[in-house]
């Protein structure tokens, strides 16, 4: 019987979904919740140096880049479960190593050994193997949303919990958040029947050539790399900036962030649809990344006070929740569809370089130059980043379809391509004989899905 095609999820995709998206967000949770509190923490460790916070703050991002590819890889041999659980232990003892060590390099041990935990590939490789092709784009979104609010939500909750429980505590906090997690994965998240590498959500070591070459989507790895690294260069200093020249008590941050995060997202949410609606993606995105050079600069002034750094904040964080919303959404309409499952691993490791690099190099800025020079060196990368932007070209709006349509010899494949490139709306076809299924480039107004369905082999 041909798969009939369902606008909602079922059951199965809903307790995956759930289970998955909990996983993800709870652990980047337990990631964040330090951003906001521990410059000031660390100040009390032995050995410390404010080149070493910064490093302490970023090294997570080097050991995340260095293994979420091959332990993504891994699970396609032994499992995506098993590699979930494995990264969430070494998750958590990282935590406890940072909880209870008392000098910073015990920390930078603590938070290496939290970043080595890298379960974000195992984890979208097996949302994909949960997940029916026509709604793995909307289940990938909930994945993002979730990020963003466990971000937002740690910016806020990270004082109260310092104020209540210290650092030390936080760190003993991430790691029983990572036992929860380990709860969902085991007794939650459905294990699939089988395992298959889907090239629109997994990384192919075959096509990381292509990806590396393509000056589109490395403009887009340079923005996110530039993006997080000045989130993180910046908040190796702002806590100690708030408290020592503003007087501002930690314990009340916040009382800023919280105001900052929500209206950023108020001022973001017109421009995104803005955007999408009426395809004006790269001026918006463009001025977005203009607005950052403007905030960095805002936050610099030696004058600043604590109005005008919220003011300040408030407009790093409209840009920064933009660049965020959109950079994936680039990411996909850029790259090819067999591709994109590279493509974005790509950007995600980058992601994290960047996360490394900026707390590292912010906290040596920081050490020899002052506070106000992290914020120049950050306008300063920002600048650099729209230079790139500038000169990108007009995305896209098309969007990334996969559909499972059996194996095929290369003739075949190549005639079914063929086929699937005279349907209305698709764009791109390309099929891997191999691996029975086909990629599309489609413009989701004109695609007319009940043709493509045809060609469908899914079975309900």
């Amino acid at each position: 019987m041909k798969h009939q095609e369902q606008a909602g999820l079922t059951s199965l995709e809903k307790r995956a979904t759930a289970g998955l998206v909990g996983v993800y967000g709870v652990r980047m949770l337990g990631l964040f919740l330090i951003l906001p509190v521990f410059a000031l923490y660390a100040q009390h460790l032995k050995g410390v140096t404010p080149t070493l916070i910064g490093v302490a703050i970023g090294i997570y991002g080097l050991t995340q880049a260095m293994l979420q590819i091959p332990l993504g890889m891994l699970s396609d041999r032994i499992g995506r479960k098993p590699v979930m659980l494995g990264g969430l232990a070494v998750f958590a003892i990282g935590s406890i190593v940072a909880a209870v060590s008392d000098s910073i390099h015990g920390v930078i041990i603590g938070r290496a050994l939290q970043g080595s935990g890298a379960i974000a590939a195992a984890t979208l490789a097996l949302l994909a193997d949960l997940t029916r092709d026509s709604i793995r784009a909307r289940v990938m979104a909930l994945v993002g949303m979730s990020i963003g609010l466990a971000f937002a939500i740690a910016m806020v909750a990270g004082p109260m919990l310092d104020d209540l429980i210290g650092v030390d505590g936080i760190f003993w906090l991430t790691a029983v958040l990572a036992g929860l997690a380990a709860v969902i994965v085991i007794k939650v998240i459905p294990t699939p029947a089988t395992t298959r590498i889907r090239r629109d959500t997994e990384t192919v070591w075959t096509d990381l050539g292509q990806v590396l070459v393509n000056p589109e989507l490395l403009r887009l790895d340079l923005g996110i790399f530039a993006l997080h690294l000045m989130l993180t260069a910046s908040w190796v200093v702002i806590p100690v900036q708030l408290v020592e020249h503003l007087q501002f008590p930690s314990a009340r941050h916040w009382e800023l962030y919280l105001p900052v995060m929500v209206l950023s997202v108020v001022a973001m949410f017109p421009f995104v649809v803005y955007a999408e609606k009426y395809h004006k993606m790269k001026p918006v995105f463009v001025g977005a990344v203009a607005v950052l050079v403007i905030a960095e600069f805002l936050m610099s002034w030696e004058v600043v006070n604590l109005w005008g750094l919220a003011f300040a904040l408030w407009v790093f964080f409209s840009a920064f929740n933009l660049l965020e919303a959109t950079l994936p959404s680039l990411v996909a309409k850029t790259s090819p569809t067999q591709l994109k499952g590279t493509a974005m691993g790509v950007y995600s490791t980058s992601q994290f370089m960047g996360i490394f690099v900026g707390g590292s190099v912010g906290g040596w800025v920081y050490e020899h130059y002052g506070i106000a020079a992290v914020f120049l060196f950050c306008a300063a990368v920002a600048l650099v980043w729209l230079l790139a932007a500038a000169t990108m070209a007009q995305p896209r709006y098309l969007s990334s379809y996969s559909l499972e349509v059996g194996e095929q010899d290369p003739r075949s494949a190549s005639e079914l391509a063929a086929d699937l490139m005279s349907i209305s709306g698709v764009a791109e076809a390309i099929v891997i004989a191999e691996e029975g299924m086909a990629y599309l480039k489609v413009n989701l107004k004109d695609l007319d899905r009940e043709a493509l369905k045809a060609y469908s082999r899914h079975e309900s």
